[in-house]
């Protein structure tokens, strides 16, 4: 037995680079990184495909904080676009609160040990002025100069364009949506332009449109088209996923009119006329996620060599098409998949898996790459973990319910306490992928269970749905019923059992603990514990999850106070750690600050920490660090171990 059980809470975080938001343009990586001490400054940097040893150069200076806040939660901040045979690299800056743009060329220099890949063809230009509102970075570029993109002023969604010619100018708003939209992407001479929109009460994993604008040379919009389809969404609310364009007349993209999200081929040689040309219907394969951020990659490439992700049991495959058709399947080792982009035949991708840490693959498929190729690689294998055993179970309904489990890595108990953990989302999910948390509890003898209750997504739009009108009822009940069935199955000591979530993973902790006597304490970091607060006061694009979550405010008012477990505290007697930033968006800290003289009072051992400096997600590691510290202090009181 390794001494791996003595793993120090500071090793919960890596000193290493992120690597974050990578994309390939040509035979060049470019991606994200932190530059200085302050979280606040970064930079874009580049280096060759394929020479991980290639020292890294850095395209902007450390004066940017280049991140995207479109929506509230963001997602990739920039954009590099092989426009010319140049490199132009467009970004979005929060100290000036507006877009920037820079061409680059490549290099002279062949000498590949130099950090000079890419030569300045112009200095930084800022080409908007400050907006009070948001960005995203689905830009696009036409022949005529003018930049394309989407931003969100006032709360309402706008396609503008600007003049790459110009600095710091008015961004001239080309549409106004009638509410949400996003992922906007062109054919390749950038005369037709589409994106997906959504209204009211819907969120866009559960109902959105997909649009066709065809432009002239002036970048006017002479006209606009929905797409439908009555074998699609002509009857029926179907959710599309990042359109694609693969050649100049067609388009890629993934719907759920299946119930799973599927591949979808479109010919748009006429926008009148647009013809559904090839779809798959394969149940249990997954080609897309809830769009909580923008710039998320499935589909990457062109008709000639198109590349797909998608979700398959547990694991993630990579398909290659040529011509719309699948020539080439490959399985990897990947419970998850991120930074997904290909130029011609050159893949790139980080893979996460249960028993390594997120990898960096850079794969040419002009070379010939076997159907086992994945399995071939050596990633740096953690030997001394515990890896998750897919377990279902008999939830909600009597419906199957999935769940990891992760059993101690040493007997420190007669029989172990269960640490069970409830995803925050909720329309999200645990995927199995290697969590150091976990390890850390599994290193203390703890039996770790993560339950994708009724309403987590990856399994089909069916399970998706089981949440709906049911927040605070399904979530809690599944993850009951796993602890009794752990329980019964004598696998954990049924008198130390801890739930843990965070935000809304939070409500499900909080309602385990107020309905039924299976927990013996609670872990939540910025909770969920008002939805009448959350109704009125949440930020823009959450404002109508609560219609399919909970219900209609007027007409449901009562399940919104009585689903709320701010409304109850006095009832809950177990003791409670709670966790929250002064700087949460999200979920203000003062509902937190609303219970924290109730739970103190009450609940032996109960205990309320605030963070200066965090908003909705912990950033600092000393913070980070503390949380586990506390934690740790807690659970040997509550469970008297």
């Amino acid at each position: 037995m390794s001494n791996n059980h003595n793993l120090k809470i500071g090793q919960t975080e890596s000193p290493k680079k992120a690597f974050k938001e990578l994309t390939i343009i040509r035979d060049i990586i470019f991606w994200i990184d932190d530059v200085g001490e302050g979280q606040n400054q970064n930079a874009i940097f580049a280096r060759p495909f394929n020479n991980k040893d290639a020292p890294p150069q850095k395209l902007t200076s450390k004066k940017y904080n280049i991140k995207n806040n479109f929506h509230g939660y963001g997602g990739k901040s920039y954009k590099c676009i092989d426009f010319k045979n140049k490199f132009y690299l467009i970004w979005i800056d929060q100290l000036t609160r507006a877009v920037w743009f820079q061409i680059f060329k490549k290099g002279k220099s062949n000498d590949r040990n130099q950090n000079e890949y890419l030569d300045i063809v112009n200095e930084p230009r800022q080409l908007s002025k400050s907006i009070e509102g948001n960005f995203d970075s689905s830009f696009v570029i036409s022949e005529k100069n003018f930049l394309y993109g989407i931003c969100e002023i006032n709360n309402r969604d706008y396609l503008f364009s600007l003049n790459l010619e110009k600095t710091k100018q008015e961004i001239y708003r080309i549409k106004k949506f009638r509410n949400f939209a996003g992922d906007l992407s062109s054919n390749t001479s950038v005369s037709l332009l589409s994106w997906i929109e959504w209204d009211s009460p819907y969120m866009p994993w559960e109902k959105n449109d997909l649009f066709f604008a065809q432009i002239d040379l002036d970048g006017k919009i002479q006209k606009i088209k929905k797409f439908s389809n009555k074998l699609i969404n002509a009857k029926k609310n179907v959710s599309f996923f990042q359109p694609h364009w693969i050649s100049e007349n067609f388009l890629v993209c993934s719907e759920d009119s299946s119930g799973w999200w599927n591949l979808l081929f479109l010919d748009v040689s006429e926008i009148d006329n647009i013809f559904l040309k090839k779809s798959f219907e394969r149940n249990l394969i997954e080609y897309g996620v809830p769009q909580w951020v923008s710039g998320v990659t499935f589909f990457s490439g062109t008709i000639q060599n198109l590349f797909c992700i998608a979700k398959k049991a547990n694991n993630f495959i990579v398909e290659q098409y040529k011509d719309l058709k699948l020539v080439a399947e490959f399985s990897t080792p990947f419970t998850s998949i991120s930074d997904f982009s290909v130029f011609r035949k050159k893949v790139l991708l980080k893979g996460y898996g249960s028993d390594f840490l997120a990898d960096i693959l850079e794969i040419d498929f002009a070379e010939k790459v076997s159907s086992n190729f994945f399995e071939q690689l050596n990633f740096e294998y953690i030997k001394d973990c515990s890896k998750p055993v897919s377990f279902w179970f008999q939830g909600f309904g009597d419906k199957s319910t999935h769940s990891f489990l992760y059993r101690p890595q040493f007997e420190r108990f007669r029989k172990p306490p269960l640490f069970v953990r409830a995803h925050s989302g909720p329309t999200s999910s645990f995927d199995g992928s290697y969590n150091s948390e976990v390890q850390y509890w599994t290193t203390k003898g703890f039996f770790v269970a993560e339950v994708n209750y009724g309403g987590s997504s990856g399994f089909g739009k069916l399970y998706r749905e089981r949440l709906n009108y049911k927040w605070g009822i399904v979530d809690s009940y599944d993850c009951k019923a796993l602890a009794l069935e752990l329980i019964k199955s004598n696998l954990v000591d049924s008198e130390k059992v801890v739930i843990f979530g965070n935000s809304a993973g939070g409500l499900t902790a909080l309602n385990c603990l107020l309905y039924g006597s299976i927990f013996t304490a609670a872990i939540c970091k910025y909770p969920v514990t008002d939805l009448k607060d959350m109704h009125y006061n949440t930020h823009r694009f959450e404002k109508d999850y609560l219609n399919s979550l909970v219900g209609n405010y007027e007409k449901n008012h009562d399940d919104y106070l009585n689903r709320s477990p701010i409304n109850y505290i006095e009832k809950i007697k177990k003791p409670i750690l709670l966790f929250h930033g002064k700087k949460d968006k999200v979920i203000s800290y003062e509902q937190t600050l609303k219970i924290q003289e109730i739970l103190t009072r009450n609940n032996k051992y109960s205990e309320v920490i605030f963070f200066e400096n965090e908003g909705h997600g912990f950033k600092n590691i000393e913070n980070k660090k503390v949380v586990m510290q506390k934690s740790k202090e807690f659970l040997k009181n509550a469970l008297n171990i």
